[in-house]
């Protein structure tokens, strides 16, 4: 995560993985974990202003199993995020529940699109 300007728009900072799983039950377990750890961010990183945890429901070949939503005030409280001691325990715990990662962050002034 870097920064690519000094903007103050809000960031949104958007992850998805597939889960690891040698059964459906491993996976389903990995994937509540995964939940939960997340879920467990909320209201302690300074500048997050939104924290969601979404499990896929498409069962589609090429979906992603878990997608985490998160907004920042700022870029520079996204990048805080990164080496945030509460993160990198989440992330530590989750090694090897986490496979095929995606990654998307945008300024929030660019998601307003309107259709014609």
């Amino acid at each position: 995560m870097t920064s690519t300007s000094a903007t103050s728009s809000p960031i949104c900072h958007i992850v998805m993985w597939n889960a690891a799983g040698a059964t459906p039950a491993e996976k389903a377990g990995n994937i509540a974990t995964i939940m939960r750890e997340f879920q467990g961010l909320k209201g302690k990183i300074p500048g997050m202003i939104k924290l969601e945890v979404g499990v896929d429901t498409s069962r589609i070949s090429y979906a992603c199993d878990v997608v985490l939503v998160t907004e920042f005030e700022s870029q520079a409280a996204l990048d805080a995020y990164a080496t945030h001691p509460a993160h990198l325990a989440v992330r530590d715990r989750l090694e090897g529940l986490r496979i095929a990662r995606h990654q998307v962050d945008y300024p929030m002034h660019n998601a307003e699109v309107e259709l014609v």
